[in-house]
């Protein structure tokens, strides 16, 4: 596989798990709110790790949004305004993936959270070039 086809194919396979990871959160968010917003973190993350894939731009291995999020503003600055809310949903990394947490999110926070998502989906999928989509997402 030549670099031309990689660089497609490998930011298309971000793409494609973070539009699965957005249909897990709205499958969960009525019944499972926290696994909801664990599924809406990792979209936000995905989308963020395939926008720097497309630019070329190494990324280390983090769930923290703030920090790609940054990264992407370095390619594209009319991503902050999109990119800021959602970096809000890095603490669903880890936060009620283990018993204790001080509360449970209810089924419109996990709506709020994939509201976020959602957005960010739009807004990278705008700035990638059609042959790093695929029809499907």
């Amino acid at each position: 596989m030549t670099p031309d086809e990689w660089l497609p194919d490998e930011t298309w396979a971000w793409v494609r798990k973070a539009c699965k990871d957005i249909r897990a959160a709205e499958l969960c968010e009525a019944e499972l709110p926290s696994e909801a917003l664990f599924h809406c973190q990792q979209a936000v993350e995905k989308l963020l790790k395939a926008f720097l894939t497309w630019h070329g731009k190494p990324f280390r291995k983090t769930h923290e949004l703030r920090e790609l999020a940054m990264a992407c503003v370095q390619f594209d600055a009319s991503l902050e305004a999109v990119l800021e809310p959602a970096t809000a949903l890095s603490q669903f990394a880890w936060q009620f993936r283990y018993p204790g947490e001080p509360y449970e999110p209810d089924p419109q926070e996990a709506v709020e959270g994939r509201g976020l998502a959602e957005g960010v989906r739009i807004e990278i999928l705008k700035r990638l070039p059609p042959e790093a989509i695929k029809p499907t997402a």
